[in-house]
């Protein structure tokens, strides 16, 4: 009887723990972000600091919503809209108090993918034929001088994905 007892216990332990799954937890998915640098228009090859940068998003109606604050960087990370096919910035360059003519809109289309990542993460965005088109204030502005693409698909936040040239 102990025997049966002893195999009975083994043999439960065995069904408990393979019964047991590993615990859903989401590291790493998340829907990437568009990665843009700032380049030297004399020297396309050498990055460049923004002085003074305000980053506005824009929401559908125009409103304004603010995104990244007075900074200085040669790169900035910005999140796409996942349930629409555009999303528009406003890039301001604060030389003075005053300065009204260093305001460029930058809007960028695109076709959102949902990509199936994990049973913990769920689904994830991705963006497909990424297009970027620049509409300045004043046509005399001293700001953005070109916008290039370097990757149509946006599938991590890792690597760069626009330059602008300034």
């Amino acid at each position: 009887m102990g025997k049966i007892k002893f195999l009975f216990i083994i043999l439960f332990g065995i069904l408990a723990f393979s019964a047991c799954e590993k615990d859903d937890i989401c590291i790493g998915a998340d829907t990437p972000q568009i990665v843009i640098r700032f380049y030297d228009i004399l020297d396309t090859t050498q990055s460049k600091d923004v002085q003074n940068l305000l980053v506005r998003g824009l929401d559908d109606m125009g409103a304004r919503e603010d995104s990244i604050p007075n900074i200085a960087l040669d790169s900035i990370v910005l999140p796409l809209r996942p349930n629409r096919t555009s999303t528009s910035f406003i890039l301001q360059r604060i030389v003075n108090i005053n300065d009204t003519r260093s305001i460029d809109t930058l809007t960028f289309s695109y076709e959102p993918r949902e990509v199936f990542a994990s049973r913990a993460c769920g689904y994830i965005v991705n963006y497909d034929n990424l297009q970027a088109s620049l509409t300045e204030t004043d046509p005399d502005s001293l700001w953005i001088k070109g916008i290039t693409i370097d990757s149509t698909h946006i599938e991590n936040s890792a690597a760069t994905h626009v330059r602008i040239f300034h």
